[in-house]
């Protein structure tokens, strides 16, 4: 990848990380944002899954 390639990839992750959080501040307000992307980079630091893996149980 390009160094220019790159530059509008990590862009457009800004973008859609942006709409994510807004639209997290419209449900649950700015705390509960603010505390859920605190823990998804404190996941990332650690090497933790961010996802869960369906049990096939549901939720």
């Amino acid at each position: 990848m390009t160094a220019e390639a790159e530059a509008a990839s990590k862009d457009r992750m800004f973008e859609r990380l942006g709409t994510l959080a807004e639209e997290m501040i419209a449900l649950h307000g700015k705390d509960f944002t603010m505390g859920a992307l605190i823990i998804a980079a404190r996941f990332i630091a650690e090497g933790k899954p961010l996802a869960r893996l369906s049990d096939g149980q549901g939720a």
